[in-house]
C-alpha cells in the first residue's frame, strides 16, 4: 500500500523552541519536518501543527510553524485529547440545489466528502506526543504514517522505543523522501522537480 496525497494530511508534533536544543539529532530532525511541510504544499496536502504547554516551551520553531495551516495549543500529550481529530475530520459536503426540483424518490443521496483519513505524523518527543497522539489517532480509525527521520527524543534508546511501539501498533514506519515520492508517484507529475530539490 502506498501513500495517496489525494488522501494525506499531515501533522507536525511539538518542533518547540525551548524542547528542540535538547532533542537528539535536533536539526536533521527540523530540516525533514521543514521538507515534509514544503512537501505538503506542493500536493495540496494540509499541514497541521501541536505545540504543548507554549507557554513553558515556547512556539515551534518558526520554519515549521510557517507551513502549519493551524496549530494547536495543547497540555495533554496526545493532540487528539484536545481536537486534534475534529480538525482532521473532513465534513460532509452540504446537498447541493433545490430539493423542491425533483420528486423525494428521484433525488440522489448526497455525496460525502472524499475522506482525508491517511495521516502522516513526525515529530518530538518521539516516545511522549508523537507516540500518544499516533496511538490515539489509530484508535480512532486513522490510518497513521510515522515518519521516522523527523521524530526524535531526547534519547536515541526512547526515540526507538517509540518506533517499535507504533509499529507493533500497526503504524507504517516510513521516511521523508518514501513521502515525497509516494506522494509524487511518477516523474512525469508536474511538482518533479520541485520536489527532486527538496531531497538533493
Amino acid at each position: 500500500m502506498l501513500l495517496d496525497a489525494s488522501q494525506s494530511q499531515l501533522v507536525l508534533v511539538d518542533y518547540q523552541a525551548q524542547l528542540m536544543p535538547a532533542i537528539f539529532e535536533a536539526d536533521a530532525v527540523a530540516q525533514n519536518a521543514v521538507r515534509l511541510g514544503k512537501m505538503a504544499r506542493l500536493f495540496e496536502v494540509p499541514v497541521w501543527g501541536t505545540e504543548h504547554n507554549p507557554s513553558k516551551l515556547g512556539e515551534n520553531v518558526p520554519d515549521i510553524r510557517a507551513l502549519c495551516q493551524r496549530t494547536l495549543s495543547k497540555m495533554h500529550f496526545s493532540g487528539m485529547e484536545e481536537g486534534l481529530g475534529e480538525w482532521l475530520r473532513v465534513p460532509v459536503k452540504a446537498p447541493q440545489g433545490n430539493a423542491r426540483s425533483l420528486p423525494k424518490h428521484l433525488q440522489k443521496p448526497a455525496a460525502a466528502a472524499e475522506e482525508c483519513n491517511t495521516i502522516v505524523i513526525a515529530g518530538c518527543e518521539a516516545h511522549v506526543c508523537l507516540l500518544q497522539t499516533a496511538l490515539d489517532l489509530l484508535e480512532d480509525e486513522f490510518e497513521v504514517w510515522v515518519v521516522t527521520d523527523a521524530c526524535s527524543s531526547r534519547t536515541e534508546r526512547n526515540r526507538d522505543a517509540a518506533f517499535d511501539r507504533l509499529a507493533g501498533a500497526g503504524a507504517e514506519l516510513v521516511t521523508t523522501e518514501m513521502v515525497g515520492f509516494e506522494w509524487l508517484r511518477t516523474a512525469e507529475h508536474p511538482a518533479f522537480a520541485e520536489l527532486l530539490k527538496l531531497v538533493l
